[in-house]
């Protein structure tokens, strides 16, 4: 069993160690105004000039949120000629790898309190 556990921390320090860009990414508000803006969207994307005007930000900083949202590989971006579309993809991003890490994280929280 301890054996299993020490796998278990060795997976979330890995975890963590690919998730951290993530977690910086989304752990500011602007980025979130953006996320629930593109979760709102349909699956075929949107236009920085359509999030801009939906979370009443300026086009640059939108254009700046979504290249950090982009590296963090939180958002998908796909291009039609010289128009770009943002969105949100389980596939394509690493969404399910924060959420298995998550998930890893409370099957611990929840071993330790059984033992109390």
């Amino acid at each position: 069993m301890e054996r299993e556990c020490e796998e278990n921390l060795k997976q979330i320090i890995s975890g963590f160690r690919e998730c951290r860009n993530a977690f910086t990414a989304i752990g500011d508000e602007t980025r979130q105004l953006i996320l629930l803006v593109l979760l709102e969207s349909d699956l075929s994307g949107i236009r920085v000039g359509e999030i801009a005007q939906k979370t009443h930000l300026t086009r640059p900083s939108v254009s700046h949120h979504l290249q950090i949202l982009k590296e963090a590989g939180i958002v998908a971006m796909r291009r039609e000629g010289t128009k770009n579309y943002y969105y949100l993809s389980a596939d394509e991003t690493r969404w399910e790898e924060i959420s298995d890490l998550i998930n890893r994280i409370y099957a611990g929280v929840q071993h330790i309190s059984s033992q109390s």
